[in-house]
């Protein structure tokens, strides 16, 4: 076992020069970056080599213009520098609560330098949410954006504090700092490496209550090495982010540009025409994105979508929650055969990636697994299921698992393998198909339903935008189905023909026996459905009863 592990690590120090990652043949820059990548981190590590090999390059765009990889480098050594004379030493926590902007980046590099320890905060935090993970996490300061001013009331006042954008309309105190005063006034020499890594704090979706923080002390190459094994990123191309860079897609997918020398397009806030027009005027070859993001983009008018020259995308990722067969065949149609589905989670990192060959064979499917990784599928009794369009609990063998939670807790973990908390089977051409979350299952008369199954033949439908299923109290079946629609502008969905409609293409027990028209879905930053909302969702008006 111990030489498959070596060889696995040896194939993939290989992939990683043939992507342009690391140079073999250079060994001193190699030792180095080696280095640099242990101590600083991989949010510090990639700018500072692509500072050196490619300083005038541009690295990053944003609302306030474009940035090289020099000054993403000598700017986060002035912040750095500043927030290290202001008393933040090595191994203490700062939040970040930032929008996707130069401000989020220089923060991310700054604190790899200065060996802090970094909590990433969801942009869609409220207060109380907010206030409990800076408490859980030990936080000493707090870098953010001047819109979440209000969301810092709930901490001590004392608590050291930074903002990273401000917003035109924000009203500020004398003594609000910014980290364009850390620039201004501290030096952008290169500051020495931290004895230990900080390291930083995922926080998973949240979608179940309070948002739990999976630690990374380090980032593996083998992580890298994962990400770009059955995605083709462009070397010094470019690349936009539309994904929040606080979660884990978005943050992977910038770490992999920086470390290839990219140019990387940003935007604080999605909007569909906005985001096809970034593509067109910057000539974007690879977009990252979430599933509901590019639905908007494919369901615009045709209008719109024919303003815009797309034909420089090579590579549309998507990731961060279900991807609906349905919508990739429609963004095929739009885009053409760029459509690589990303399969993973906070806890495992990459689990499988789709690659336009899979989508063609399987659309919606999660795809293969990815060199250093490896999916098998458990019953409830933990053992093996092996036999194809066979549904079970789906775990994940991968080279950067998380390190456990910050409270404690971990996954469940077999043979080497940890859950992913989703159930799932793999199909006759050996492609894995996630049924859905092992706790969105609803039991309904002793039958077992994924939600997922009957959201998918929902949004088949021309009349219907967006859908979710969820399952409520029943007195007679313990649970009952529930639909939530989002009309298609201009129609108007019918319950009762909707219910006929699954009824033809699913099983009974499958029917929803409510089906609820309602204006949007509540789904969180990175586009996964918020199903507690929708459980406890006042139902007065719409209402079809079977």
């Amino acid at each position: 076992m111990r030489l498959a592990h070596q060889w696995e690590i040896v194939r993939a120090l290989l992939l990683l020069r043939k992507k342009g990652v690391i140079s073999l043949t250079l060994p001193w820059e190699t030792l180095r970056q080696i280095k640099d990548a242990k101590l600083l981190g991989p949010q510090a590590s990639t700018i500072s080599r692509s500072a050196r090999k490619a300083p005038d390059a541009p690295a990053l765009v944003d609302e306030r213009g474009t940035l090289t990889y020099r000054e993403l480098d000598e700017q986060s050594n002035a912040i750095a520098r500043g927030l290290r004379a202001a008393g933040i030493a090595q191994g203490m926590v700062i939040g970040l609560l930032a929008r996707d902007h130069r401000g989020l980046i220089l923060s991310m590099a700054a604190a790899g330098k200065l060996g802090v320890r970094l909590v990433l905060m969801n942009t869609g935090f409220a207060k109380p949410q907010f206030a409990e993970v800076c408490a859980r996490e030990q936080v000493k300061a707090v870098l953010h954006d001047s819109e979440f001013l209000g969301l810092l009331d709930a901490l001590p006042a004392d608590l050291l504090r930074y903002l990273t954008w401000v917003d035109d309309d924000a009203e500020l105190s004398r003594d609000e700092q910014t980290l364009d005063d850390l620039i201004a006034n501290n030096s952008s020499e290169a500051l020495p490496r931290p004895k230990s890594p900080g390291g930083f704090v995922i926080l998973t979706s949240g979608t179940t209550g309070t948002p739990k923080g999976a630690a990374r002390n380090k980032l593996s190459p083998l992580a890298i090495a994962q990400i770009v094994d059955r995605i083709p990123f462009p070397r010094r191309g470019t690349q936009m982010v539309v994904s929040p860079i606080f979660h884990s897609t978005g943050l992977a997918t910038w770490v992999v540009a920086s470390s290839l020398a990219s140019k990387v397009v940003v935007v604080r806030r999605f909007d569909a025409e906005t985001t096809l027009k970034l593509i067109a005027d910057h000539k974007v070859e690879m977009l990252v994105a979430v599933p509901t993001m590019v639905h908007r983009m494919v369901e615009l008018d045709p209008a719109i979508l024919a303003k815009y020259d797309t034909s420089s995308l090579r590579v549309l990722l998507m990731a961060g929650s279900a991807l609906p067969p349905d919508l990739v065949i429609k963004t095929t149609e739009v885009f053409g055969p760029v459509v690589y589905n990303l399969y993973g989670s906070t806890e495992c990192a990459v689990a499988t990636v789709a690659d336009p060959r899979d989508s063609a064979l399987a659309p919606g499917t999660a795809g293969r697994a990815p060199i250093t990784c490896e999916v098998r599928l458990y019953d409830n009794n933990d053992q093996r299921v092996t036999a194809i369009e066979t549904p079970a609990r789906i775990f994940i063998r991968s080279g950067s698992p998380f390190e456990g939670y910050t409270d404690g807790r971990t996954k469940q973990v077999i043979d080497g393998y940890m859950s992913s908390g989703d159930v799932g089977h793999f199909d006759a051409h050996g492609l894995l198909m996630v049924d859905g979350r092992d706790d969105d299952m609803i039991v309904s008369g002793g039958e077992n339903v994924f939600p997922q199954e009957v959201e998918n033949l929902l949004l088949e439908r021309s009349d219907i935008f967006d859908a979710a299923v969820v399952g409520v109290d029943d007195a007679e079946f313990g649970k009952r189905l529930r639909a939530f629609v989002v009309p298609e502008p201009g129609h108007t969905p019918d319950g009762e023909e909707i219910k006929t409609y699954v009824k033809k293409n699913l099983a009974r027990y499958k029917v929803p026996r409510e089906v609820i028209v309602i204006d949007d879905l509540p789904r969180n930053a990175t586009g996964k459905l918020v199903r507690r909302a929708l459980v406890n969702h006042d139902v007065q008006t719409s209402v079809a009863e079977e």
